[in-house]
């Protein structure tokens, strides 16, 4: 804006003022009249010899005129913008005293343009200005920044730019002269020579241009891992490996130290005793296995993983963070290196650190190690041996989520290895608190840990029972829904409550006042798979065993779905059969299995009177016969087993007889399995009870000439008692429910695809940052 721009504004409010001023005062005597027709000119000559003032005089009115600015403002909006009214009279009088004259507005106007060319130096280089200069702000609102303000952070990002830029072009210029002559004196055969070069040589590669410079150099990075590896001086190796730690900080650095052979170099320095060399040589090691192709391998080569276990017995939590990091990036994958991480004492040093440390980020990679490892059928045990079960166990309750989810996965993995271990009472209470989170992982981690626990071992199983685990598991199976990799663990860890434990019944009981039955009943049907519904089949046959639960499994429906289910299995083994083809294997589950599962829950709930009735009524007792003819001793076994309690009615006995049952019952008198035979012999008997005398004379030499064992003495008499007894084992019918994933298998749980779901490579591939 210029001069006579901010003259004519200052005159313009000037003016204004005035004649707002003379039209809120009442007429004075000797004064002007106040509204009277005054041309703009006029005004303007009163306004300067202070005749708007001097009429006041003495008559005790105040002039109205505040020091803050006008009263009113009749001119332009933007006008009274350009006046700094801080600069005004505390009164009417001295404030017309010095706006009056062209003198006054030509000073108003320097100083205005002083004051704004100091502000904007005063951004952009404040260093210019003399010490102790205060400059008048206009700013009027605290939270609206002046432009000058607003210019003033960009206008020192640019300064500090530009001058970055130059120095940034006078080091690559430096580093570029140098480089040559630095080249002959690394490879001085004076030792102290090559000491000084290394020395310059780390100096410039801390600033990025001269590093850049070194990088692009094959020879000065040759040259460099030459002296790191000849010297004996340990502070040339220092400087050494330090400039190839921050060439290791950008890609290209990364491939330059790769092809000069650089990692066998730094594996070696792994045994220095200077704790600086360790560091450098590790973290640039670390650098290269997550971003460099071909390292892993160099480093396996070189030794490394022994070199690295041996470094887990320092104390130092970051650097042992970093070493183990770097041990999973190299286990992960490579069953080789898990080996050679077992043979050097790796699990046992992994399982210390966890005992002994609390540094978060320490704990996550070691368990990350150790969930890698733990998919290992040679390193599972040694982990198991080491106390690995309880150092994670003692995590739970960390409030680090992935250090937990971590523990998780590790010990779900360990789990089927560890079920004979003792002091797991916190842990199992631990799991069954973390059944109820939000977190689906969590839950199925747990779960899966709570089926493996529980599998044959009587003392977890009671521990589970007493601390609510069958109503957390029942809520749990409520709770997911369809989601099998949660439902499919948590059915199979009732399974094992429910039976062969002295608080068996209590679970049935629980299970039947947290309105179980109806819900597992309901997993029979789709979309449930095979694996799915093989675990609710052992679960119901458990289930079973207890009369109490007889009427309400048929009340929702059980029988009707299981002669579906075995309907459909024994349809797919018959055509699978017919062809020529082996036994049929849907979803990692065979239909054998399913057969022999569902024929062994129909055994068991045909004791009941109603359930016989039912079952008969279901056209099932061909299907039955048919079985007896399978090569499997167990399906001959259980289909027996389910003809002999439909016998005990004459309609079953007689039904059975028509459907054709004598002749291959006969044979099975003959069958080396013992149960086998005496059910056979109790099904033909009770068939036998209203034939005549002679029939049943000639069947009792039968049975005796086919039962009878050397020192034996046979009563054709239907076998009583727990079906256990016979060789029916609800804890064995799916055994090892969740063992660790075969090496190498990648994702998380799909239960679609076996009963072995993976649980060890999730998350595996995520990598450590170097910010310790």
């Amino acid at each position: 804006m210029s001069f006579a721009t901010v003259q004519q504004t200052v005159l313009r409010h000037q003016q204004q003022s005035v004649s707002q001023q003379q039209l809120q005062q009442p007429q004075q005597r000797g004064g002007p009249v106040v509204g009277t027709d005054l041309s703009r000119e006029q005004e303007l000559v009163m306004w300067q010899q202070d005749s708007y003032l001097a009429g006041n005089t003495g008559t005790g009115h105040d002039s109205g005129i505040m020091s803050a600015g006008p009263v009113s403002c009749t001119g332009q909006p933007e006008d009274g913008l350009m006046f700094d009214w801080d600069h005004g009279s505390n009164s009417g009088r001295s404030y017309g005293s010095h706006m009056g004259g062209d003198q006054s507005v030509d000073d108003v106007g320097q100083q205005l343009s002083q004051t704004r060319s100091q502000r904007v130096r005063a951004a952009m280089f404040p260093e210019t200005l003399d010490e102790g200069l205060e400059i008048p702000s206009t700013q009027y609102d605290p939270n609206q920044p002046t432009a000058v303000q607003r210019l003033s952070e960009p206008s020192q990002m640019l300064r500090h730019a530009v001058v970055n830029l130059i120095n940034y072009q006078d080091d690559a210029d430096l580093a570029t002269r140098a480089i040559p002559e630095l080249i002959k004196l690394l490879n001085d055969e004076d030792q102290v020579v090559v000491g000084q070069a290394a020395v310059m040589v780390h100096q410039l590669s801390r600033k990025e241009a001269s590093r850049h410079a070194i990088m692009n150099s094959s020879q000065m990075v040759a040259a460099l891992v030459k002296a790191m590896t000849t010297s004996n001086d340990l502070e040339t190796t220092r400087n050494a490996a330090g400039t190839l730690h921050n060439l290791s900080q950008h890609q290209q650095g990364l491939l330059a130290i790769f092809k000069s052979g650089g990692i066998s170099a730094l594996v070696k320095l792994l045994s220095s005793p200077v704790e600086s060399v360790l560091f450098y040589a590790i973290t640039t090691l670390h650098n290269l296995l997550l971003h460099q192709d071909g390292s892993k391998m160099a480093v396996r080569l070189a030794g490394g993983l022994q070199k690295m276990v041996s470094l887990l017995q320092r104390n130092n939590v970051k650097f042992l963070a970093i070493v183990t990091d770097c041990l999973q990036i190299l286990a992960y994958g490579n069953q080789e290196s898990k080996l050679v991480i077992l043979a050097s004492g790796g699990p046992t040093e992994l399982v210390r650190i966890l005992r002994i440390y609390s540094y978060e980020k320490l704990l996550w990679t070691t368990t990350r190690v150790l969930k890698v490892l733990s998919v290992c059928c040679s390193n599972k045990p040694a982990i198991v041996e080491a106390g690995g079960v309880q150092a994670l166990a003692q995590h739970l309750n960390n409030s680090s989520e992935r250090l937990v989810l971590n523990c998780l996965w590790t010990l779900r993995n360990l789990s089927d290895a560890a079920i004979r271990q003792d002091n797991l009472e916190e842990l199992l209470r631990r799991l069954v608190s973390l059944l109820s989170s939000q977190d689906m992982n969590v839950v199925t981690c747990a779960a899966g840990i709570l089926s493996n626990l529980t599998c044959n071992n009587q003392r977890n199983k009671s521990i589970v029972c007493r601390v609510g685990g069958c109503e957390a598991l029942v809520n749990t199976v409520i709770q997911a829904g369809d989601r099998e990799e949660i439902t499919e663990p948590a059915i199979c860890a009732l399974r094992h409550l429910t039976c062969r434990h002295p608080e068996a019944e209590l679970a049935q009981q629980a299970i039947r006042r947290t309105y179980g039955l109806q819900v597992i009943v309901k997993l029979l049907h789709p979309p449930s798979r095979w694996p799915l519904i093989k675990a609710v089949i052992g679960l119901i046959r458990n289930l079973a065993l207890y009369p109490d639960n007889h009427a309400p499994l048929r009340d929702h429906g059980a029988i009707q779905r299981f002669t579906q289910i075995l309907h459909k299995a024994y349809g797919d083994m018959t055509a699978s059969r017919a062809s020529g083809g082996p036994a049929p294997l849907i979803d990692g589950v065979g239909m054998e299995e399913i057969v022999e599962g569902t024929v062994g829950a129909l055994h068991i709930l045909s004791k009941e009177g109603h359930n016989r009735a039912l079952i008969r009524s279901l056209h099932v007792i061909p299907v039955f016969v048919q079985l007896l003819y399978s090569e499997v001793e167990n399906v001959q076994r259980v289909a027996a087993g389910v003809l002999c309690e439909l016998a005990a009615d004459r309609e079953g006995a007689d039904q059975i007889e028509a459907d054709g049952a004598t002749g291959p019952l006969t044979e099975l008198l003959r069958s080396g399995n013992e149960a086998v035979a005496t059910y056979a012999a109790a099904v033909l008997f009770r068939m036998s009870d209203d034939k005549s005398q002679d029939y049943k004379k000639r069947l009792s030499m039968e049975l005796n000439a086919g039962l009878m064992r050397p020192g034996d003495h046979v009563t054709p008499q239907p076998p009583h008692g727990d079906p256990m007894d016979l060789g029916f084992d609800p804890d064995g019918y799916n055994p090892a429910m969740y063992p660790a994933p075969p090496q190498g298998v990648p994702g998380g749980p799909r239960p679609a695809q076996n009963n072995n779901n993976n649980y060890a490579a999730q998350g595996e591939a995520f990598v450590l940052s170097n910010n310790l």
